[in-house]
């Protein structure tokens, strides 16, 4: 998979219903299947922005949130869905498709499992912004 950025750094993203000024911090290579674009918002610490491009047939790795005051989860394009797995192992799945009217946007709450998966035919790009900005250790990957 190509580790570089698909396309030009964005400048801007629009989020609570206004555009922010975002500035492009790095590509992570999560896997094989997955890539994600770091940025940050200008002029903002207390968040930070992450563009999570899946191949075809890719999923994330299943995470657990462990901290943080804020984890917002989005659609942007492409098919799919988002699992997100409650403590109490109940599971809500969220169908990513563009045809859908109502968009994805979910808040992750702590020890809640969640996990981005492509269709088969579908690349899928979402993003993710944690208040305040990610760091290590925010989340456990899930074997």
């Amino acid at each position: 998979m190509d580790t570089g950025q698909n396309t030009a750094p964005m400048r801007s993203f629009s989020f609570d219903g206004k555009r922010q000024p975002v500035s492009f911090v790095e590509t992570l290579h999560v896997t094989n299947d997955v890539n994600c674009d770091v940025y940050a918002f200008d002029g903002d610490q207390t968040k930070d922005l992450g563009i999570i491009r899946i191949r075809p047939g890719g999923k994330t790795p299943l995470q657990k949130v462990l901290k943080g005051d804020k984890t917002i989860e989005g659609y942007i394009s492409g098919t799919g869905k988002l699992i997100i797995t409650q403590p109490d192992g109940k599971q809500k799945v969220y169908i990513a498709d563009p045809k859908s009217p109502k968009p994805i946007v979910v808040t992750v709450g702590i020890n809640e499992v969640m996990q981005w998966e492509a269709d088969k035919e579908s690349e899928l790009t979402a993003y993710e912004i944690c208040f305040p900005p990610y760091e290590d250790g925010r989340y456990e990957n899930i074997k």
